[in-house]
């Protein structure tokens, strides 16, 4: 059974950072690609980052620069640091890992919540 369990959200006042976790298990977590969506009230999910099993790693424009993805394959765990955090932040941030050689996120967590106060 595979799970992503998240952790870190809150509520944090803007211009603060935060760092979220997800810890896989059920999967050959090194050779999977693991990606970060957030998903505002009202709004569709987006892509936050992603950090492919070479190190390659894709932001969203709104984000390079201020957050920053990584992985520790030992710990079975994917981070995503967020600094300089604004209101428009505020979403329920969640990560998916995709396996190899497919284009689909198959697996989710249930995802964190953030949010950001002006």
């Amino acid at each position: 059974q595979v799970t992503l369990v998240e952790s870190g959200g809150g509520v944090v006042r803007a211009g603060d950072s935060l760092r979220l976790s997800c810890v896989a298990s059920g999967i050959a977590f090194s050779s999977y690609t693991m990606g970060w969506f957030r998903q505002a009230p009202g709004k569709e999910r987006e892509f936050v980052a992603s950090i492919w099993s070479t190190g390659a790693i894709n932001y969203k424009d709104s984000v390079r620069g201020r957050f920053t993805i990584s992985k520790d394959n030992a710990k079975n765990t994917a981070y995503l640091q967020m600094d300089s955090l604004n209101p428009d932040d505020t979403a329920l941030y969640t990560c998916a890992a995709r396996r190899p050689f497919s284009s689909d996120y198959g697996y989710w967590g249930q995802g964190t919540q953030v949010t950001v106060s002006s």
